[in-house]
């Protein structure tokens, strides 16, 4: 094989962030496999069937049934040692994070994390809080890649059919030194914004810490979570992981809900992957509503009571 891509479960589902990798390693070219661990390996073998790859490698075993760093890295090890893969890819998920940097110096393997995308000359990384872009290469025989965040859309997934196998690795309980907590997380925050599908952000057009129940009240409404930009994660109004941006998460939702963000730069690169973009500011120059589907020109705190009102009446 030329690629193998490392899968990760989330909840039981493939990870949005693994569909997206599976699209950089097609771009990439080559024949593709992808690998599958845990007790759902079966049920994400079956979703991928219908890719266009060339194979999906399962392995199942009680001691990888859910994510631990050190089974995962022995996994990995082992299947990059018997396959030999030129380039070994996945998601810059908080998992990736976690354990890929150690079968990295297992196999003494370079690892180029966090590329946003492709181009002639090698792989692209943002640098200097995202002003720059930067395109590293290496001669390496083998290369551990990750894709940021909406780097690529799962939606341009080839289709086509691909084969199964299942992978013996060989295991003992000496080497599981550690445990996960369920389901894996950075920090102590109970949300995954990288996974989540609506989000409702909020900017400096809060104005105070007292207003922003206004935001969690239309995310309840809505089905959403809650995400900010740096200044109201810097005033200690909400929680740091709730932060998206150069600085915090990169998030590729179907809609992003915008209150009173103006569009720095610095947020832009964490967002600029969602599908929807709605946005509402008062101040009609905001740099938001240059990449926004939908733009509201008015005061957050008279329009999103009226929304949640509307909403809940319905």
């Amino acid at each position: 094989m030329d690629i193998l891509v490392v899968l990760e479960d989330s909840q039981g589902s493939l990870h949005r962030l693994s569909k997206e990798a599976i699209v950089g390693a097609q771009q990439l070219g080559g024949s593709i496999a992808a690998l599958a661990i845990g007790d759902n390996a079966s049920e994400i073998s079956n979703v991928l069937s219908s890719y266009d790859i060339s194979e999906i490698i399962t392995v199942e075993d009680e001691l990888v049934s859910t994510y631990n760093a050190d089974g995962y890295t022995e996994v990995v090890k082992q299947v990059i040692e018997k396959e030999s893969p030129k380039i070994i890819v996945a998601g810059h998920t908080y998992q990736t994070r976690d354990f890929m940097p150690r079968v990295s110096a297992h196999l003494n393997i370079p690892f180029i994390p966090d590329i946003v995308s492709l181009s002639d000359k090698g792989f692209v990384k943002q640098v200097l809080n995202a002003k720059l872009n930067a395109t590293i290469s290496s001669n390496r025989e083998q290369i551990i890649l990750s894709f940021q965040s909406a780097a690529f859309n799962e939606e341009n997934i080839q289709s086509g059919s691909c084969s199964s196998r299942y992978f013996d690795v060989i295991l003992d309980a000496s080497m599981i030194r550690s445990t996960s907590e369920k389901p894996f997380q950075e920090s102590l925050g109970d949300v995954d914004l990288e996974s989540a599908e609506l989000l409702v952000s909020i900017g400096r057009g809060i104005e105070k810490e007292e207003n922003i129940p206004l935001a969690f009240d239309l995310a309840e409404v809505l089905g959403a979570e809650v995400s900010a930009s740096r200044p109201v994660v810097d005033s200690g109004w909400v929680d740091s992981f709730r932060q998206v941006g150069s600085s915090g998460c990169n998030v590729a939702p179907k809609l992003y809900f915008s209150l009173g963000i103006s569009g720095a730069i610095q947020h832009v690169v964490g967002m600029k992957g969602a599908k929807n973009i709605l946005a509402i500011n008062k101040d009609k120059d905001a740099p938001i509503f240059e990449i926004a589907d939908y733009a509201v020109i008015g005061d957050i705190l008279e329009i999103i009571p009226k929304l949640i009102e509307s909403l809940k009446n319905q």
